[in-house]
């Protein structure tokens, strides 16, 4: 089995999955945190070498009070084990931060910075994102440098990209079927799989699937 080097999931379902357990939103959301967990340990034992996740939208904002400041404590306690982590695993963030609390900013921006020499998996996590803000700031980056329009072209543009590598593979849990402002550059020739299970249903089964299942697809680039 051929592995892809780099998957993007859009963790969906998560308040879903509480719903059908009757349980609590944040319950939830636990869940779907426990799973990420899992997530990594599956992409080291298979040897997948990047993970991208749609954490927190920039459309996420406008949630309840209540529902926000359950998230932002759980990404305090995440993100915070995540830094004290002994695994081969080098967690980025990208995204526009200046909504979240100045603790949360500050915890993100170190982990943007702390990098590992050694590592076998890279885990990016999508915070304040959106694909078409992310355009927008590259834009602007390309004009604020004022780069003369003949040196403009898809290279430049990936470069002042939160995300400079494309996943061969995304996939979008919980049963919808949209994008979702998701990468919208980087996954232009993406292979995307829409699956019916909640996030925090996700099991490595599902994910060798679909890898089998990208395998099994052949891959034209439009040629």
């Amino acid at each position: 089995m051929k592995l892809p080097e780099h998957v993007a999931i859009i963790l969906d379902g998560n308040r879903r999955y509480a719903k059908k357990k009757g349980l609590s939103a944040g319950k939830g959301h636990d869940a779907g945190a426990d799973k990420v967990s899992k997530l990594a340990d599956w992409a080291l034992e298979l040897g997948i070498k990047e993970l991208t996740l749609y954490t927190f939208s920039t459309e996420n904002f406008n949630r309840a009070k209540r529902e926000k400041a359950f998230l932002f404590n759980l990404f305090r306690k995440k993100f915070n084990e995540l830094k004290g982590s002994k695994k081969d695993v080098e967690v980025r963030v990208i995204g526009k931060f200046n909504k979240f609390p100045k603790d949360v900013q500050r915890i993100l921006n170190n982990i943007t910075k702390r990098k590992k020499k050694k590592k076998k998996l890279v885990m990016n996590f999508a915070m304040g994102y959106g694909g078409r803000a992310e355009i927008v700031e590259a834009v602007k980056d390309i004009v604020k440098k004022r780069v003369p329009r003949n040196k403009v072209n898809e290279d430049l543009i990936r470069k002042c990209l939160y995300l400079k590598n494309d996943p061969e593979i995304v996939i979008r849990s919980g049963g919808e079927v949209r994008t979702s402002n998701f990468l919208m550059w980087q996954s232009a020739y993406s292979e995307w799989f829409f699956t019916e299970k909640l996030w925090p249903e996700f099991t490595k089964k599902d994910l060798i699937k679909i890898i089998k299942e990208f395998n099994a697809r052949e891959r034209r680039f439009g040629k």
